[in-house]
């Protein structure tokens, strides 16, 4: 099975990977690594496939280009080879239980660069997982736009996106987290509550999510603590087996 880990910059995917991955290395499962980042530099995991043998952003750079332009530029030079890449991940997930996708830490270059886009059409049967960090839960409209995000990278990719709040061992207050992740109606009915025209759009927005996409659980997870761990297990195990709702 394919997962791949998307979110922002400093969300946590590189850290997930390698601590998801040994994790599921210790219960027994055969895991493959990918690394899909031209602008790191040293990971905590050996990737399987890299795409750092083809091109980094650290060699562009060097030719004059911006952090930015190097990065956009190196997938412009991966994205006629975007077959061959897929075709060896399938390669490693014929020999492997699990196969997890370290996705850019600019998260703009995968879901808005032809080379991720075409990349993610060849696995329509992988699960996404879009981490996103506590310290952008603020206010209620923050909670909608995290679900909502989630959504849009469902529809981006065409693959089935779960939403999982990462470094949770960072948040002294879970409880007040999950009450807006995880009850929709809750969320709903306190942005009804927001005066703003921000607040109104969320409202209107999150009064549609249930019949714009099936239920959903948010996931919470910490690499450092390995929590959540067994539950993204089920999660992608429901996935794949077709016998369970992600509900």
């Amino acid at each position: 099975m394919i997962l791949t880990f998307i979110g922002t910059a400093g969300s946590g995917k590189t850290t997930l990977t390698a601590e998801f991955g040994e994790y599921l290395e210790e219960n027994g499962y055969a895991v493959s690594y990918v690394n899909l980042d031209t602008g790191v530099k040293r990971l905590p995991y050996k990737p399987d496939l890299d795409v750092r043998e083809e091109i980094t952003a650290w060699e562009l750079m060097e030719k004059g280009l911006g952090p930015n332009g190097a990065i956009v530029n190196s997938y412009d030079i991966l994205a006629p080879k975007v077959e061959e890449y897929a075709g060896k991940i399938r390669g490693l997930e014929k020999r492997s239980d699990y196969v997890i996708i370290d996705t850019p830490g600019q998260m703009e270059t995968f879901l808005f660069h032809e080379f991720g886009v075409r990349l993610m059409e060849a696995f329509p049967d992988a699960l996404g997982v879009y981490l996103f960090s506590p310290e952008i839960l603020r206010k209620p409209t923050d909670f909608c736009f995290a679900l909502f995000f989630g959504l849009m990278i469902d529809l981006r990719l065409g693959i089935t996106t779960v939403p999982a709040l990462s470094k949770v061992d960072t948040v002294e207050d879970i409880g007040k987290l999950r009450k807006f992740l995880d009850d929709v109606e809750y969320l709903t009915a306190r942005l009804k509550l927001e005066p703003s025209t921000q607040g109104l759009l969320a409202y209107r927005l999150c009064s549609a999510l249930p019949e714009l996409a099936p239920p959903t659980r948010v996931l919470y997870l910490s690499a450092k603590r390995r929590e959540g761990f067994d539950e993204l297990e089920t999660v992608a195990y429901e996935h794949y087996c077709t016998c369970g709702d992600l509900t």
